[in-house]
C-alpha cells in the first residue's frame, strides 16, 4: 500500500507571520479579515499571530525572507493586491513578487503562502476578497496551515 501524507487544518499553537501590503489595502485588508478568520476557525491564538505592514507588493518578498530567517515562525503568510493599470507596471510587480516570495520560501525552508491577488480590474479583486468568488485569504491561510503541518510530518 502507498504511504500518503496530507497536513491537518490545524494552527493551534503555530507561530504565523503575516505581510501585509498596504498598497490597495481597501481590498488587502478583506484578505486581512479573510486569513484571520481561517487562522481562528483552525484554532490560532491571536498571541501566536503577527501582523507586519509592507508599502506594497514588491516588499512582500523582502519582509517574507527576512521573517522566515528569524527562525521564530512555523510559516508565513503574504497579501496583497495587484490591479492591472494601463503601463506594463503590473507584470513587473506581478512577476517579481511571485518569484521573491517563492525564492523566501525555498531558501529558508519554511513555508510561505501567497495571497497576493493579481487581477485585471477592480472588481475582479472585489470578488476575489470577499464576495462572489470566496476570500482568497482566507483560502491562503488555510493552504499555509496545511503546509506547515505537512512540513512537521515530513521532518518528524
Amino acid at each position: 500500500m502507498v504511504t500518503a501524507k496530507q497536513g491537518q487544518l490545524e494552527s493551534a499553537g503555530l507561530k504565523i507571520a503575516i505581510v501585509l501590503s498596504r498598497f490597495n489595502e481597501f481590498m488587502s485588508g478583506r484578505l486581512l479579515d479573510g486569513a484571520l478568520d481561517a487562522l481562528h476557525r483552525t484554532g490560532a491564538a491571536d498571541a501566536d499571530i503577527e501582523l507586519v505592514k509592507v508599502p506594497g507588493a514588491f516588499e512582500l518578498p523582502q519582509a517574507a525572507a527576512r521573517l522566515a530567517a528569524t527562525g521564530r515562525y512555523d510559516g508565513i503568510l503574504c497579501l496583497g493586491v495587484l490591479i492591472r493599470g494601463a503601463t506594463p507596471h503590473f507584470e513587473y510587480l506581478a512577476a517579481e513578487a511571485a518569484r521573491g516570495i517563492g525564492q523566501a520560501a525555498a531558501q529558508h525552508g519554511v513555508p510561505i503562502g501567497f495571497g497576493v491577488l493579481t487581477t485585471d480590474t477592480v472588481e475582479q479583486a472585489v470578488e476575489r476578497a470577499g464576495s462572489k468568488g470566496g476570500n482568497k485569504g482566507f483560502d491562503a491561510a488555510m493552504a499555509l496551515v496545511e503546509m506547515v503541518n505537512l512540513f512537521r510530518q515530513l521532518e518528524g
